[in-house]
């Protein structure tokens, strides 16, 4: 039985007057006792829109160190203590993606294995999100990534303009995709010049809806390119010929073939010929002349298209052609192209690094977007509602 002593004075005590602690009061004051956010990127160029959204919040940048080994193996080690923490992970996207994904997958895991409380993933840029589509004898490789991710312990994602929405459908865990049209719209309307002249275009039928959006949203009108070459959305020739193109048999051969060696149709079967597409040549919808184009997508990476494009919209009478886009990744030669082109101005955000190829052409021009990240950090942190950043924002965009 415990002793108590007052004074000079000893007395026994019960067991059931014993004081306790109170775990689960310990337990819950731990799990909201605040959150650190890190930086996954190795590189100096891609902690930059790291240290503006910690400046946005007031608070440091997490202490972890991220490095190479000699034979190319990532090391994450974590420098303090994050249990029963929420863990927000910056990770930018530079042109070495794979490197970029193995860091962002071994600090999760590392933080996971110190018992961070959760993981939310902030990657403004989410890599492989072309490959959101079966492709030949590809792969769903955004599905694979997505599975990944859960894997090394994310509980949460927060990034901005998936290159299709449904993306959010391979995760199994939330996905908050924020949009960056109003900050590029803000820019539209305060740093071009006469935008009341301007017109909306979009690349392609497929970018018609968004191009819709901005041009409700500006009170402009909208024109459509037709007819433009998208390689990697294209049908191409992958050596498989089913059935083949030299064999065909419309009768009964008299040999009956297993089903998995069978290279011909049925017997007295016909197939119906394959029509090959046919592109035909490219038009613009709308009238453009004597007015602003300002071409609007969602990434711009090889710029050839956007180059073809700005050709056929000075052709057709447009004065000043602008490209509108959020994720600027602007790969190989697209700051040499775009010097060269009739495009006046590409604005992009910084979701992707890109002072490189600035310094290459200034007329790629940066729009910050830094502030909805900390705003959507600060508000999950708090278990606030994210409505309010998507007011405004159409269903398309």
């Amino acid at each position: 039985m415990p002793i108590r002593r007052f004074g000079g004075h000893t007395s026994l005590v019960s067991h059931s007057q014993t004081p306790k602690l109170s775990y689960g009061y310990t337990k819950m004051n731990i799990s909201r006792s605040g959150y650190r956010v890190f930086s996954a990127n190795s590189t100096t160029a891609c902690t930059e829109l790291a240290k503006k959204i910690t400046e946005r919040l007031g608070v440091e940048l997490g202490k972890s160190v991220v490095y190479q080994e000699s034979n190319s193996e990532t090391r994450v080690d974590v420098k303090e203590s994050v249990r029963g923490q929420d863990i927000f992970i910056i990770q930018t996207i530079p042109r070495d993606v794979n490197t970029a994904i193995m860091e962002l997958l071994v600090m999760a895991y590392a933080l996971k294995t110190s018992c961070a409380n959760n993981i939310i993933g902030v990657i403004p840029y989410f890599p492989y999100s072309k490959q959101c589509k079966m492709r030949k004898r590809g792969s769903i490789v955004c599905k694979l990534l997505a599975s990944m991710l859960a894997k090394a312990g994310l509980t949460h994602i927060i990034t901005v303009d998936l290159h299709q929405k449904e993306i959010q459908g391979f995760f199994s865990f939330p996905v908050d995709n924020l949009r960056a049209s109003p900050f590029l719209i803000q820019y539209i309307q305060e740093e071009i010049p006469d935008y009341r002249n301007a017109i909306i275009v979009a690349k392609s039928p497929s970018a018609a809806k968004r191009a819709q959006s901005y041009a409700e949203r500006l009170r402009l009108g909208l024109a459509v390119m037709h007819g433009e070459a998208h390689h990697s959305e294209s049908d191409m020739a992958d050596g498989r010929h089913s059935p083949p193109l030299s064999r065909t048999t419309t009768g009964h051969t008299g040999l009956e073939l297993p089903l998995s060696s069978r290279h011909v149709p049925f017997p007295g079967i016909e197939l119906p010929m394959m029509m090959a597409k046919e592109k035909p040549p490219i038009t613009v919808v709308g009238d453009v002349g004597g007015r602003i184009a300002i071409i609007v997508d969602d990434i711009i990476d090889d710029v050839e298209d956007f180059v073809a494009a700005a050709e056929i919209l000075k052709e057709r009478g447009a004065y000043k052609i602008y490209i509108m886009a959020t994720h600027g990744l602007l790969s190989a030669e697209a700051p040499r192209l775009i010097e060269e082109s009739a495009i006046d101005e590409v604005v992009v955000t910084n979701t992707v690094p890109h002072e490189v190829q600035k310094l290459q052409c200034p007329k790629i021009k940066t729009v910050d977007v830094s502030m909805i990240l900390a705003e959507a950090i600060r508000r999950i942190h708090n278990g606030e509602s994210m409505a309010y950043l998507f007011r405004n924002i159409a269903v398309d965009d």
